[in-house]
């Protein structure tokens, strides 16, 4: 994906994309110096984030329901390469957000009068039309694949909350687990009725929740873990991580257990957007450094005692899902409390991962077939409690479809690690690697073959092969699991 000469076109709508940005776009009322016919819009709302403001953003979108298959990723490395690698991964999306927060303003990445509010804007900016195209399909990707990956989780968690409440009234071992799938299909029509919310700023409750639910599940998670730790009396595990029989499943397993890693870091899809909520004077850039350095030491002490405490308690039988494996451990209502708050978290984050797709479409729909009555006609639905709801065809049609066809997948594919580890290849390399590593080298004009094209040219060359042995070993364990 070379860059092109196109980086002067016109700007591509972000909604086309399907990226509307999560977050309230702002300017500077008191700053003319950044002032532009691009970058002011009367319905904008005054920039007021700081450090601390942009720091929650990015805990809130990083710790998500990928921190429960860390514990797991930490059994197949061991305690020598478990934590190295969840500090490698931390050092690596810090140094990519510090390159995506020089693009936040073009052509000076401090006073720039061009404001780039989403990571599609700043890829076209920099690297051309082709490639902003090329960033927004991976994107998609990524969202729709986020999309089964919580369809997985929700399954799993109902399951191991019905698998509590047989054992309490039937003994340890009772035969009464129904499967994943009618769990999944409960979710999916659950998030048919959750779909019809019409847009992204409609829904800022449901984000909200999430983020509480995220919080919440996440402590109790570790809190067991270490509970258990002080209980055995004893730190389970190996230097080297969980025995197999062959050296070529141990590969896999790793290769898994690194894509599980590398989706539960990056946060390079908001790292603009957060941008753009930020105060100036000092610059944004200068401020989001500040912020990315701070939540990442955040972020990364909770992974490391989670993934930490989690193969301690566990040994060998860690669970891919942490919040799985306490079983007869600790107040079944907690355990149960916290695989509820997952599903309530992952229900409200599937339509914030889904919000942007679904609005690609209704722009395409609405260009495309203007004068259709049954893309541009709402209908009002008055329902018993509930006020009245805008109700349209089209849309109801193609979100419809939309949730049945990853519930379909997931069905499909039951596979929570190696399903992570796949969505892993998509977030590391092309996203969070290779545009920033190009974009920095577009502004900074730096010459092939120099010093420092080298060395970042090398640098994204690593990564691309890991990325690579990540999504052999992701696709292999899932055909493993799906044909053994």
């Amino acid at each position: 994906m070379g860059a092109s000469d196109d980086r002067n076109e016109e700007p591509i709508p972000l909604l086309q994309l399907g990226l509307p940005s999560p977050l309230p776009m702002a300017v500077d009322d008191d700053d003319d110096l950044f002032k532009s016919d691009e970058t002011v819009n009367s319905s904008d709302h005054k920039r007021t984030g700081n450090t601390w403001t942009a720091s929650a953003h990015i805990i809130t979108g990083v710790i998500g329901s990928g921190v429960l298959s860390l514990a797991w990723s930490m059994a197949q490395l061991g305690w020598i390469w478990g934590p190295l690698l969840m500090l490698l991964f931390a050092a690596v999306t810090l140094l990519s957000s510090f390159l995506i927060c020089n693009c936040y303003r073009s052509p000076d990445p401090d006073y720039g009068p061009t404001r780039n509010r989403s990571y599609v804007a700043a890829v076209q900016c920099n690297l051309g039309k082709k490639n902003a195209w090329i960033c927004g399909l991976l994107i998609q990707m990524n969202l729709y694949g986020t999309g089964v990956a919580y369809t997985i989780t929700t399954a799993l968690c109902l399951r191991a909350i019905e698998r509590s409440k047989c054992d309490k009234e039937n003994g340890s071992g009772a035969s009464c687990d129904s499967g994943n799938g009618w769990y999944m299909l409960l979710f999916g029509v659950v998030q048919i009725f959750m779909s019809q919310i019409p847009d992204f700023h409609s829904m800022v409750w449901v984000s909200i929740a999430a983020a509480i639910m995220s919080f919440a599940y996440s402590s109790i998670a570790l809190g067991l873990g270490a509970a258990k730790v002080v209980g055995n009396r004893a730190i389970q595990g190996s230097l080297v991580g969980v025995s197999t029989s062959t050296a070529m499943q141990k590969v896999w397993r790793v290769s898994q257990a690194v894509g599980d890693v590398a989706f539960a870091y990056p946060y390079t899809m908001i790292v603009l957007e957060i941008q753009d909520t930020l105060k100036s004077p000092p610059s944004e850039r200068k401020t989001m450094k500040k912020a990315s350095a701070v939540s990442i030491c955040i972020t990364t002490f909770f992974y490391l005692s989670c993934g930490g405490f989690g193969y301690a308690a566990f040994g060998d039988e860690t669970p891919g899902d942490l919040l799985t494996g306490f079983g007869d451990f600790g107040p079944r209502w907690l355990i149960n409390f916290a695989n509820a708050c997952v599903v309530l978290h992952l229900i409200g984050g599937y339509q914030v991962y889904s919000q942007p797709l679904f609005a690609m479409a209704d722009k395409w729909m609405a260009d495309q077939f203007p004068r259709s009555s049954f893309v541009a006609t709402n209908h009002i639905v008055k329902l018993p409690l509930l006020p009245p709801l805008s109700l349209n065809v089209q849309r109801l049609v193609f979100r419809t479809a939309y949730v049945a066809s990853t519930t379909g997948v997931a069905m499909m594919f039951p596979y929570f690690n190696q399903v992570l580890g796949v969505l892993g290849t998509i977030n590391f390399w092309p996203l969070s690697i290779y545009f920033p590593v190009e974009m920095w080298l577009r502004q900074n004009k730096v010459s092939p073959w120099s010093k420092m094209w080298t060395i970042f040219r090398s640098f994204s060359a690593v990564c691309f092969f890991v990325t690579v042995y990540i999504f052999a070993g992701s696709i292999q364990g899932i055909l493993a699991a799906r044909f053994s």
